[in-house]
């Protein structure tokens, strides 16, 4: 049983091996690592029995079999795991990365060797561009696919899910928060507008059945533990929530600093 709420690393935040292993016992056993020493990664380490409870998934860069190959041993090597139960292909955004990643020499054949061997359980790739994460839904090689999906970047509740669905793959979320600006006020918002918390943005993502897990990377204990709220007050947000979510996600669009 996976927790439909993930921890995840991204380099610049905080959390300490006991942050992370706290939050297992809370009860997220999602670990997406990015790579870095860091208090997951140490954490990881020390997993010991405790090792079969945590699906961990990695961000793996390298784009050809061989780079792959070393990529994914210096991974096992640096957290002491046997293996990783989800590689993700990292940041995938042009087409011609795709294509040189299938290539008869490219890291998909890499991964599907280490599939084999036992090294890698399931096998993802991460990007935000929605056209070609459906052409990897569509050309059906991948095991998952993780995306950007927030009340503010909605256009894979059209494009990207229902394919999803209907393939029966699953979907990990990230960037819930919108780099926290989902926090923030807008020049639009109605008069007595309450801003939702992050841990209602997170059940927002998750209130899309084609979602199976939403990372959150809290920058440490204090944000872990707002977090964590969610699992102690889970329901299912009314009509009337979801759309005044919708409209704030909006004005997030138009007014907050932009991204891709």
């Amino acid at each position: 049983m996976v927790c439909r709420l993930g921890l995840a690393t991204r380099g610049n935040t905080h959390l300490t091996k006991d942050d992370v292993l706290f939050a297992l016992e809370q009860g997220l056993n999602y670990w997406n690592w990015c790579g870095y020493e860091d208090g997951m990664a140490q954490a990881i380490r020390e997993l010991g029995p405790k090792r079969k409870q945590v699906v961990i998934a990695a961000q793996l860069s390298a784009r050809d079999s061989q780079g792959l190959h070393q990529e994914l041993e210096q991974t096992l090597d640096q957290i002491l795991t046997d293996y990783l139960d989800v590689a993700t292909l990292y940041y995938v955004e042009q087409a011609t990365e795709w294509e040189k990643i299938i290539s008869p020499t490219g890291a998909l054949k890499g991964l599907r060797l280490a599939q084999k061997q036992g090294l890698v359980r399931m096998i993802g790739l991460t990007t935000h561009q929605r056209h070609l994460a459906l052409r990897v839904l569509n050309e059906d090689l991948l095991d998952l696919l993780m995306i950007r999906y927030n009340a503010a970047h909605r256009g894979a509740e059209d494009k990207i899910f229902p394919t999803a669905q209907t393939s029966k793959k699953p979907i990990i979320a990230f960037t819930a928060l919108r780099w926290s600006d989902l926090l923030k006020s807008t020049p639009k918002d109605p008069p007595n507008f309450v801003l939702p918390s992050a841990h209602d943005w997170y059940r927002f993502v998750l209130a899309h059945p084609a979602v199976s897990v939403v990372l959150a990377a809290p920058t440490n204990r204090l944000e872990l533990s707002h977090n964590l709220r969610l699992l102690a007050d889970w329901k299912a947000l009314t009509s009337k929530e979801l759309q005044t979510m919708r409209d704030h996600g909006d004005r997030v669009h138009r007014y907050a600093r932009k991204f891709i």
